[in-house]
């Protein structure tokens, strides 16, 4: 798959062992997990790879699309939080895991070339919502006081699948949410292109100190995508010629 403005880079899924490699080389990067140890549940997800020209792999991420809100507990996320209302929510559900992009000055487009990509496999499932895991790189709270409390005031995901407590370290948010300062240029910028979507996030951030992230729960509600963002995501998708 290409686009317009993007022609140097294409994406794809991994189609083989060596394509899953190169992802994991990739990941290895900027997770220090990744470096010790396979992980199983690579095996549950398809893999997606942003190539350059070279053929080198500038960016990856791992997806699953869970047929119903009753398959949820089985992907990553599952493992750390406790999805009990968002599995009682309605059709299919597409998670998102390991998402990671080369540095560099191309990185905005990269991520919106994968973007497009996503805006094809939500169509092409009838997914109704998007969630994962959004990293803070550091798993020193501390660091990220400001923009943790700024996700609680103004980005909170509602009760009615806002996810529960199952990790055993946790940070909760809203102590955070007192200090007043917004703080969107300290977010990661999958988790800015997550919020400018619609998205909202748990009331708690789970420390992950063998990954030495700290992240939080993030969903999607596709209907609830800004319409004009949705047109440009399926425009690029659309313009683009397969996958």
């Amino acid at each position: 798959m290409t686009a317009p403005g993007t022609m140097r880079y294409r994406v794809r899924h991994a189609a083989d062992a060596r394509d899953r490699a190169a992802c994991l080389d990739l990941r290895r990067t900027v997770f220090p997990a990744d470096r010790a140890a396979a992980d199983p549940l690579d095996a549950l997800f398809a893999h997606v790879l942003v190539e350059d020209g070279q053929g080198r792999v500038v960016c990856t991420f791992r997806h699953i699309v869970h047929p119903s809100g009753g398959d949820v507990h089985r992907g990553y996320c599952g493992g750390l939080y406790a999805l009990d209302a968002l599995a009682r929510q309605p059709g299919p559900m597409i998670e998102l895991g390991r998402f990671c992009i080369r540095p560099g000055p191309d990185a905005p487009d990269i991520l919106r070339l994968a973007w497009g990509w996503l805006a094809r496999l939500v169509d092409d499932s009838g997914a109704a919502m998007l969630f994962g895991c959004a990293s803070f790189p550091g798993a020193d709270p501390a660091a990220h006081r400001a923009a943790l409390g700024h996700l609680y005031r103004r980005h909170r995901a509602p009760p009615d699948w806002r996810p529960g407590r199952r990790a055993g370290r946790i940070v909760e948010l809203a102590p955070l949410a007192r200090e007043g300062a917004d703080a969107m240029a300290g977010m990661p910028p999958l988790l800015r292109s997550y919020l400018a979507m619609g998205g909202r996030a748990g009331d708690h951030a789970v420390i992950d100190a063998a990954m030495d992230t700290l992240h939080v729960f993030v969903g999607v509600p596709v209907a609830g995508i800004p319409p004009a963002r949705a047109r440009l995501l399926r425009a690029l998708a659309g313009a683009c010629d397969g996958h």
